[in-house]
């Protein structure tokens, strides 16, 4: 089987904060799991370095848009490296190869018929001369009377024309804009009305309850057709005479990335992307709530519109994560940027606690108490103490070479649920509870040590309580395989104080296996309570400075 994963692409307007890394997760560790079981994976993703996001950023810090780019998108790619993303193409959409790839996408669209042409009133700014796109226009939403962007409405999800908001403000000089009048491209949408019905009838199930909720509103509300051309200064060119001198429109032209990154992973490592493009090819698409029309909608237009028949089998989107019970705020600098964060605290420690509290179902919370206390209760205190305590009594006892043939039959079998049950959560997209059910199982070994006592067994008999400790042995090498999809570095940890020469896989461990301790150490360090008002301060702090 092939799985394919698609992480959505962040704006390179700015640096990343914890809402986007919760967002994105999930796919890593979907992606490493399928490679355990021994799966062909393609994970992709990139920078989007087209939106107008980026062209505000310029012109507010006077430099070029290139620059813009690429300072975020080097400042990406450490951050997601650093924290353990195992992208097999990580690309940007300011590449040559990617937009040679989109202008045959559009191409395809115009030559089946799904483009036409359209004359339409578009915002347009007298006092800098020039048509205003999306983010370039802030005012009111229409649905929801709340201030909204000229893409998107962030408080119902509306995704918007400039046109369309009401109280419309330039955001370049502040002024009303006009409307004046201009042709573009349009995609017929609303053809493909009854078909993506039909399409989102057969996911429930395996999309999230927010992407069917809200797709269906879109449907019930009528699809309608979408301008595919915009008057940008950066972005892919349109390749359709009397058209030169406009850009793809950002929404059709970002979601193309995941074919179009495929592609160039697939020419950088003479592979075939078709491969992972099959009809029975396994997808995977994860980002955050505001994401999820461009998914389940319009992303799936232009691959029926296309010819392509890999359309999205699993939707992983996730809720809003919000920080110290307030929306994050880039503007307000109420948010907590990744690069800062790992320069203090541990990559598995923020990958646990952006897991443990996904926010799958319903908005979750980043606190600095709740992300101390986790690392120190659950990290330290119950996965850390379960090693520590095995491996350096073991050690102590019996010396660090030994090699494990045979283990309790019920913990045998115990382990082997554990295998089967959080591989059919993540699987179904859900490795919020699949990390759930793995961390049970340590509080399980925990008590389970505890009862059996083999500090007293090794003092009434040696080789019983030699015995006990190799049963847990057993459990802490699994735990290597199972934990490394979720915690990557402390995987390899194990893999480094056990001395184990056999590679993860997503399959209980063989017997015999031999192992060779060398000098254990703890896995984790308590981070000091104190910490947690430091991090409240300095986070306010950088609020109330802007």
């Amino acid at each position: 089987m092939t799985v394919f994963i698609g992480g959505a692409w962040p704006y390179a307007n700015g640096s990343l904060h914890l809402g986007h890394i919760a967002a994105l997760l999930p796919g890593d560790i979907i992606a490493r799991y399928y490679r355990l079981k021994g799966e062909r994976v393609l994970y992709v993703s990139g920078s989007d370095c087209n939106g107008t996001p980026i062209g505000i950023r310029a012109g507010q810090e006077g430099i070029s848009v290139e620059e813009v780019a690429d300072r975020y998108h080097e400042e990406f790619g450490h951050s997601f490296q650093s924290l353990g993303f195992s992208y097999d193409e990580y690309t940007r959409t300011d590449h040559p190869h990617h937009h040679e790839e989109v202008q045959r996408i559009f191409t395809r669209l115009y030559d089946r018929g799904w483009l036409y042409e359209k004359e339409v009133e578009q915002v347009y700014c007298v006092n800098d001369h020039r048509f205003l796109p999306d983010r370039f226009v802030v005012g009111t939403c229409p649905v929801c009377a709340s201030k909204a962007r000229g893409d998107q409405c962030d408080n119902c999800s509306t995704v918007l024309d400039p046109s369309e908001l009401l109280d419309k403000i330039c955001t370049l000089c502040g002024h009303e804009p006009a409307l004046r009048k201009t042709r573009h491209l349009y995609f017929a949408l609303s053809n493909l009305q009854r078909p993506l019905e039909e399409f989102l009838n057969e996911q429930k199930g395996r999309w999230r309850d927010n992407a069917i909720q809200l797709t269906s509103r879109y449907l019930k509300e009528g699809l309608q057709d979408r301008p595919v051309t915009r008057d940008l200064e950066n972005g892919v060119e349109v390749p359709v005479e009397g058209f030169l001198d406009k850009k793809i429109y950002v929404w059709i032209e970002a979601v193309s990335g995941y074919l179009t990154a495929s592609k160039k992973w697939a020419a950088d490592h003479r592979e075939d992307w078709t491969d992972y493009w099959q009809p029975d090819t396994r997808s995977y698409y994860v980002h955050g709530k505001d994401n999820i029309p461009f998914h389940t909608i319009i992303w799936p237009a232009v691959l029926m519109g296309i010819g392509e028949s890999n359309l999205p089998d699993y939707i992983v989107s996730n809720e809003y994560l919000t920080l110290e019970k307030r929306k994050i705020s880039t503007s307000g600098n109420w948010a907590v940027w990744v690069k800062d964060l790992l320069t203090d605290y541990h990559p598995d420690t923020i990958r646990y606690f952006l897991t443990i509290n996904a926010p799958e179902k319903r908005d979750a919370d980043f606190s600095w108490r709740e992300f101390i206390y986790s690392h120190n209760s659950e990290l330290l205190g119950a996965l850390g103490n379960l090693v520590q305590r095995t491996v350096k009594f073991y050690e102590k006892q019996f010396g660090g070479d030994l090699v494990l043939s045979t283990t309790d039959a019920f913990v045998e079998r115990k382990v082997e649920e554990v295998y089967t049950s959080v591989g059919h959560w993540i699987e179904a997209g859900s490795t919020r509870q699949g990390l759930e059910e793995i961390f049970e199982f340590i509080r399980w070994s925990n008590k389970r040590f505890d009862e059996q006592r083999p500090w007293v067994l090794v003092k009434e008999d040696r080789e019983e309580g030699k015995k006990v400790l190799e049963e847990f042995m057993y459990i802490i090498c699994n735990l290597r395989n199972i934990l490394e999809p979720f915690l990557p570095f402390t995987a390899t940890r194990l893999t480094e104080q056990l001395g184990l020469s056999v590679q993860t896989a997503w399959e209980k461990i063989s017997l015999p296996l031999k192992l060779s301790m060398k000098n254990p150490s703890p896995l984790f360090n308590r981070i000091e309570l104190e910490t947690i008002e430091i991090e409240r301060e300095k986070l306010n702090d950088k609020s109330k400075g802007g």
